[in-house]
């Protein structure tokens, strides 16, 4: 009787705690103080709020030219991978082809010469590369510039002394700097490899002007590049037979490279990293569980003093 009781005045209680927290919430919410007219303001300000995000990102979506762009497939490359490396073969071939096809308009001007010794070409013949171009130098000691054969500490030269020459030489389009080509656009190598061999006629109702040419994976198709990926456009140095497509891949491996020179030794550093820190959280988890076994299987207890009488 005393227990059941109980129980209904502890039921009795809860419900009428329960009840004074409930009406100090409602009263407290500002919310129940505003008039109806007020809530209906507010609701059709967040719903004109949320219309126009919509017909703003709908508008941004529509000014990109995203939807109407080809978008290139993934190629698999040398270097995709964590345990996989760039191929220096490959990295050579492609140097040779940006020195005979792309150094006509395009620039390295981020790229020493001193970069490619042991990733092209060893230290002899890359000197020999940059003895072929001449660089400006000065002043001497009568305060006039000159021009010298390049060594090894000077960037690649550019083909145009400025930007105005550049776009005179070429319809007015200036031709960008592939030193970071890779990394400035989405999908980098396989871009630029779809680019190189996705020239192609202008589909029906597209009318390319003069000194443009339709290419589906620019934006826009309008290209001031011409078709320059040929079959047998070079001739290797090692025999290769130089196809269209394997031409771009060589060139597309080079500026990844150029783009991302120490891709190689984050690699290692990142194999480094994971395996000594494998090895190192297991010697570690050991460990605490050799010095934490005696604490975990220790049990306390509290035995009271009992008093003298």
């Amino acid at each position: 009787m005393a227990a059941s009781l109980g129980r209904v005045c502890k039921s009795g209680l809860l419900k009428s705690n329960y009840g004074t927290l409930y009406n100090q919430v409602h009263n407290f919410s500002t919310a129940n103080q505003w008039s109806r007219g007020r809530k209906v303001l507010l609701a059709c300000l967040g719903v004109t709020a949320g219309g126009i995000s919509a017909l703003i990102y709908a508008l941004d979506r529509s000014v990109k030219a995203f939807e109407e762009v080809a978008h290139s497939p993934h190629y698999k490359w040398s270097f995709d991978g964590l345990l996989s490396a760039f191929d220096h073969r490959s990295l050579r071939r492609g140097w040779e082809v940006y020195k005979n096809v792309c150094s006509a308009c395009h620039s390295l001007q981020y790229v020493a010469y001193r970069n490619l010794v042991g990733v092209t070409h060893t230290e002899e013949e890359v000197k020999a590369i940059a003895a072929e171009n001449l660089v400006k130098d000065g002043p001497d000691d009568q305060g006039n510039y000159f021009m010298r054969p390049a060594k090894l500490a000077d960037q690649i030269p550019s083909p145009y002394p400025n930007e105005e020459a550049a776009r005179a030489a070429n319809n007015g389009a200036y031709p960008p700097d592939l030193s970071y080509i890779v990394n400035a656009n989405h999908n980098g190598e396989n871009y630029v490899f779809s680019l190189l061999t996705g020239y192609c006629d202008p589909p029906a109702g597209i009318k390319s002007q003069e000194g443009q040419y339709f290419n589906p994976y620019f934006p826009g198709g309008a290209l001031g590049m011409p078709q320059i990926i040929y079959d047998e456009v070079i001739e290797f140095e090692d025999g290769t037979p130089a196809s269209a497509s394997q031409v771009a891949k060589d060139v597309c491996e080079f500026l990844m490279w150029t783009s991302n020179p120490e891709l190689d030794e984050r690699k290692k550093l990142t194999i480094k990293v994971v395996g000594i820190g494998t090895l190192l959280a297991l010697l570690f988890g050991y460990w605490k569980r050799q010095k934490w076994s005696v604490v975990k299987s220790t049990k306390l207890m509290f035995t009271p003093t009992q008093k003298k009488p």
